[in-house]
């Protein structure tokens, strides 16, 4: 009996033992993991303050678009025997550099594309590929804290081609004012006092002249969507045949890793370049001025493959 009592007794106390034991270990669980969490939150907030430390942001995105075709005794079709194809690239680099009491942010833009047909009935044809796409713009801008979102500025800004007739015509804006950047995705750039060379060569009807530039650039990021847009606008105080402005737009959304989907477009209004391309083009009779040019609004897209570096 005695014996029975106490191998009750031992194993009562062993229940208690050992549930107070794993008691103690839920909670001393509990107390790590709630020490881990505070931990991760410190590195996280660290992370978050090393992204926003200012200095130098390097990177890329760019867009590839292309598409090759081939067809032989498709009767169906004018050309039943040709081969065709579309191939487009735009870069975008950037690197900005952010300090306690200036900025300075330099951007490209590069949209080359070269376009081929090839009719194999017609063996004289030309039957390589063709430059289509034709875009180079440089920007640098620099500004100096009057206030927290106000900046003594100066910026440079340079636009021409690579492909064909590289710098004729090419422009470059020089100038000073101020920038204001009331969030940090957008950036407006007003310099009244702003010169812009036009560089040619031989007689043309390209001039250069002094006046106002307007640069605002937006971008933007939503999840695996990134956004850009830019808006540069001069203003000749000479005549505004010599004014000009471009805006661009760039779309690109992640799919797998740094891949993904882009989308490319932009609008251009200059008369210089319209008048130029006129007179080049012109048949017997007289020749196109500024008052009967037929300026037209300058368009382009790209739609294709992204790539985020």
């Amino acid at each position: 009996m005695k014996k029975i009592l106490f191998t009750l007794a031992f194993l009562f106390t062993g229940t208690i033992v050992f549930g107070q034991t794993l008691e103690e270990l839920k909670d001393a669980k509990k107390q790590k993991e709630d020490s881990v969490s505070a931990i991760q939150g410190r590195i996280d907030a660290l992370k978050g303050q090393i992204d926003e430390y200012p200095g130098w942001k390097t990177g890329a995105f760019g867009t590839i678009g292309g598409s090759l075709s081939q067809f032989n005794n498709w009767y169906a079709q004018g050309f039943p025997n040709n081969s065709a194809g579309r191939i487009g690239i735009t870069v975008n680099p950037y690197a900005k550099l952010d300090r306690e009491n200036y900025f300075w942010y330099n951007t490209a833009q590069i949209n080359l594309g070269w376009v081929k047909f090839d009719d194999k009935d017609k063996p004289t044809e030309d039957d390589g590929f063709k430059e289509s796409n034709d875009v180079f713009n440089l920007q640098s801008l620099f500004g100096y804290s009057l206030t927290e979102k106000l900046f003594a500025s100066t910026l440079l800004e340079y636009r021409s081609t690579i492909l064909n007739n590289f710098n004729d015509p090419g422009y470059l804006d020089l100038g000073v004012g101020i920038t204001w950047k009331p969030i940090s995705q957008l950036t407006i750039v007003v310099h009244p006092l702003n010169y812009n060379f036009v560089f040619s060569s031989g007689d043309s009807v390209f001039d250069s002249s002094f006046g106002a530039k307007i640069l605002a650039t937006y971008e933007r990021k939503i999840g695996g969507l990134d956004y850009k847009s830019n808006f540069s606008m001069f203003q000749s105080y000479k005549s505004s045949n010599l004014s000009n402005w471009t805006w661009t737009n760039v779309f690109s959304y992640k799919v797998w890793k740094n891949i993904g989907l882009g989308f490319e477009f932009g609008l251009r209004d200059n008369k210089q370049e319209a008048l130029n391309f006129a007179i080049n083009n012109a048949g017997e009779g007289e020749l196109p001025t500024f008052d009967t040019v037929d300026n037209k609004l300058q368009t382009y897209w790209l739609l294709g493959l992204s790539y985020d570096f």
